[in-house]
C-alpha cells in the first residue's frame, strides 16, 4: 500500500520506517529541508535505538522509504495520509492544533481530483478534531472536487522502545465514520497479529487520552504511596511488587520517583482536563494527578536540602537529564525544574546524561556544567542526585563514586541503587519511599 506520513518526529519517522519494513511504500514529508537532507544521509533528528539502522535498510536497501519536503509529491503518493505533527499544550493547558490545521490545509491544497484518500490523525488530538481536519482539508482544496474520508489512528509508542512497540502492539485503534476508510486503514496494519479495535472516530480520539491519563494516574498514585512509606518505614519497591502481581493492576508504571515528564503525559493530562471542562465536566482525579506530579519535582530539592542544609556554593552532581532512559528527549523533563531551582539557590550543577546533553543545553540555564561521564560528574561533588534511571547508572561502582565525591551523599530519585549497599559503603542515602 502507498502510505504518506506528514511529520518526521518520534511518531512520524518511526511509523514510516516500520510501515516500509512491513512492505508498504512510504513517503515521509517534513517542511524542514535541513532535516530532510539529514535523514537522507542517515542522520536522525532524534535518538531512538535501532532507528538509524532501520531507516538505512528501508531507504537504501529495500527502496521502499523516501523522505521529502515536496508536499505535492507526498500527498499525490499516499492512499493513506497520516498526520503526525506536534500538538503541544498552550498556556491554558489545551492542545494547540495549529500544526494539525496547517497539515490538513496543505493536504487539501495538494490533493488531486478524481482520487480517493484516507486522511488520518495519528497525532494526539482532542475529541472532535476530525471535524476540524475535514473542514481544513476542504478549505485547502478550495474549488477542487476531492474525495476523501478522515480517520483517527492514535499511536501508543514509548520513546526508547518505539520500534519494538510498533511491531508488537497490544492493539491498534482505528476510528472513522466511514467503513471504506476503516477497511483501507486496517490493511496498513494487516502484518500485526494483535487486535484491531474498529470504532467511531470520536471514541478513537478519546482512547489515547484515556490511556495516557490512566498511566499518569498510576505514576502519581505510587508516588503518593511512597510518601506513606517514608512516614511509616515501609518500602515502596516491596509495596509496588505486591500490588503489581495482582493481574488486575499489573507491575508497569508503578516505579516511584520524580514523576512523569516527556512530550505526552504532561500535555495530555492537562489537555484532557481542559476539554473535559469545555464539555461541562470537572475531572477531579486528573487535577489531583497533575498536582501530585508537580509536587514530586519539588520534593527532590527538599530532599537535597534536608541532606546538605544550605545549597549555596554546594557542588551537585546530577545523573540523568532526559525525562526517561533510552531517549534524548528533554521535553517537560523534571530535570529542567530541579536544576533551575538548584541554581537559583546558589548551587553549582554538574550534569551527565548518556544521550541528551545537546538537547539539554537548549532548555537548561547556561550555568549548568556538562560532564563527559559519570565519574567526572561526581568528582568533588557534595551530593549525587539521580534523576533518570539509565541502565549504566545502576551498574556503576558505588565504591568508585565514594572515592571521588567530596561528601558521601546520594539522593536517588529513581531508586536505581541498593540502599543497603550504599549505606554499607558509608553513603548517606535517600531514595523514594525506601528504608
Amino acid at each position: 500500500m502507498k502510505v504518506t506520513i506528514i511529520g518526521t518526529g518520534y511518531v512520524g519517522l518511526v511509523s514510516g520506517a516500520v510501515f516500509a519494513n512491513w512492505g508498504h511504500t512510504v513517503i515521509c514529508l517534513d517542511i524542514e529541508k535541513k532535516k530532510v537532507e539529514n535523514i537522507k544521509k542517515g542522520i536522525m533528528p532524534i535518538y531512538e535505538e535501532g532507528l538509524e539502522d532501520l531507516v538505512d535498510k528501508v531507504q537504501n536497501k529495500d527502496k521502499r522509504f523516501e523522505v521529502t519536503a515536496d508536499y505535492k509529491k507526498a500527498v499525490e503518493h499516499g492512499e493513506v495520509i497520516f498526520i503526525c505533527v506536534g500538538t503541544p499544550g498552550n498556556q491554558a493547558g489545551a492542545a494547540d492544533l495549529g500544526y494539525v490545521d496547517q497539515a490538513a490545509q496543505s493536504i487539501g491544497k495538494n490533493m488531486p481530483e478524481n482520487t480517493y484518500k484516507v486522511v488520518v490523525t495519528k497525532s494526539t488530538v482532542p475529541v472532535g478534531t476530525h471535524n476540524r481536519v475535514f473542514e481544513n482539508v476542504k478549505k485547502g482544496a478550495g474549488s477542487k472536487k476531492i474525495d476523501f474520508d478522515v480517520a483517527s489512528c492514535p499511536e501508543f509508542l514509548r520513546e526508547g522502545t518505539s520500534i519494538y512497540d510498533a511491531n508488537n502492539s497490544d492493539r491498534t485503534v482505528i476510528g472513522s465514520n466511514s467503513e471504506k476508510a476503516l477497511d483501507i486503514l486496517s490493511g496498513v496494519y494487516e502484518t500485526l497479529t494483535s487486535p484491531i479495535v474498529r470504532t467511531d472516530i470520536a471514541s478513537a480520539e478519546l482512547i489515547k487520552y484515556a490511556a495516557n491519563a490512566f498511566l499518569a494516574t498510576k505514576i502519581s498514585f505510587i508516588n503518593e504511596m511512597s510518601q506513606i512509606c517514608e512516614r511509616t518505614g515501609a518500602d515502596v519497591v516491596n509495596v509496588a511488587t505486591g500490588m503489581g502481581l495482582d493481574k488486575r493492576i499489573g507491575p508497569k508504571f508503578l516505579n516511584a520517583g520524580i514523576g512523569y515528564g516527556g512530550s505526552c503525559f504532561p500535555k495530555d493530562v492537562k489537555a484532557l482536563i481542559s476539554f473535559s471542562k469545555k464539555a461541562g465536566y470537572d475531572f477531579k482525579i486528573l487535577e489531583a494527578v497533575h498536582e501530585v506530579n508537580e509536587d514530586a519535582k519539588n520534593r527532590v530539592v527538599k530532599k537535597i536540602e534536608d541532606m546538605l542544609g544550605s545549597l549555596k556554593d554546594k557542588r551537585i552532581a546530577i545523573l540523568g537529564l532526559a525525562f526517561k532512559p533510552d531517549t534524548d528527549d528533554m521535553r517537560d523533563a523534571p530535570a529542567i525544574h530541579v536544576i533551575s531551582k538548584l541554581l537559583k539557590e546558589g548551587a553549582s550543577v554538574i550534569a551527565f546524561d548518556p544521550q541528551s546533553a545537546e538537547n539539554a543545553k537548549r532548555v537548561l540555564p547556561e550555568a549548568t556544567i556538562y560532564a563527559k561521564n559519570i565519574f567526572s560528574a561526581v568528582k568533588n561533588a557534595d551530593i549525587v542526585v539521580v534523576l533518570t534511571e539509565w541502565r549504566e547508572f545502576s551498574q556503576v561502582s558505588l565504591a568508585k563514586i565514594k572515592e571521588l565525591v567530596s561528601q558521601p551523599n546520594i539522593v536517588d530519585m529513581r531508586n536505581v541503587f541498593n540502599p543497603a549497599e550504599a549505606k554499607k559503603l558509608g553513603f548517606n542515602y535517600i531514595g523514594v519511599g525506601r528504608r
